[in-house]
């Protein structure tokens, strides 16, 4: 989209750049880069778009209705601080809180996906699938947020570790795109926000994949912000096992 074009552009110019850092209330950094890349989307959506409603991370909601866009500027400000290309842009057209659309643009590294109801999901254009992989043993397995888990869910963190033929620890959207284009298996991610899973749920859904919460139940805006991304239905059905066991 070309929106996401020009925002882009004002997120790298910000990038590996010393970005001012400041300190939200839920101790999360925010950086002018996150505020000025927020504000770009903003006002290209609502020039397009001006009888919907916009709910972003740093700005909040605007307007009202069954139709929303719904933003994530820099998915990843830790690793962006830290001059990691692997911060994301996430962008989700949401019509009665189901994802209708979703982006995950990865300015740094040049890559952007996108999929939707009825459409199906691409990578720079070209058609993207998950994988066929049906067995966790055999699975790419990504466990994002690991530090959080492994703190607040000691015994899930244990498991997982031990599960999968290949297994790495992430955060944040990339590896839930890998798993959209067929490059990894599953992703297990922890303590997110409505921005930073519906945009990506739809993507990885138009893709052919699943996209949950930890009991199996669509992705919405109350959801609890532990999900699971896997290729297959089998593959996501052993996930939840593991992820529920007593």
């Amino acid at each position: 989209m070309a929106m996401t074009d020009v925002a882009a552009s004002v997120a790298l110019s910000f990038f590996r750049r010393d970005p001012e850092i400041e300190i939200k209330a839920d101790e999360s950094p925010v950086t002018r880069a996150d505020k000025a890349t927020e504000r770009s989307l903003r006002d290209s959506l609502q020039n397009h778009f001006p009888q919907e409603a916009i709910f972003g991370e740093e700005y909040g909601q605007t307007g009202e209705g069954t139709a929303m866009w719904i933003i994530d500027p820099i998915d990843g400000t830790r690793s962006f601080i830290a001059g990691l290309p692997l911060f994301g842009m996430l962008l989700g057209y949401l019509v009665e809180g189901h994802p209708k659309l979703g982006v995950i643009r990865m300015p740094a590294l040049g890559e952007v996906y996108a999929g939707g109801e009825g459409m199906g999901a691409a990578c720079n254009g070209q058609q993207i699938r998950v994988s066929s992989f049906t067995a966790l043993e055999e699975a790419r397995l990504f466990i994002n947020e690991g530090d959080k888990l492994a703190v607040a869910e000691p015994a899930v963190f244990g498991r997982l570790v031990r599960s999968g033929q290949l297994r790495r620890m992430a955060a944040d959207c990339y590896p839930h795109a890998l798993v959209a284009r067929g490059l990894a298996d599953a992703v297990v991610d922890y303590d997110l926000q409505p921005y930073d899973y519906l945009p990506v749920s739809a993507v990885v859904e138009a893709a052919g994949g699943l996209m949950t919460d930890w009991q199996g139940n669509p992705l919405t805006m109350t959801s609890d912000g532990r999900t699971v991304t896997a290729a297959t239905p089998r593959l996501h059905a052993e996930l939840l096992d593991l992820l529920n066991r007593p």
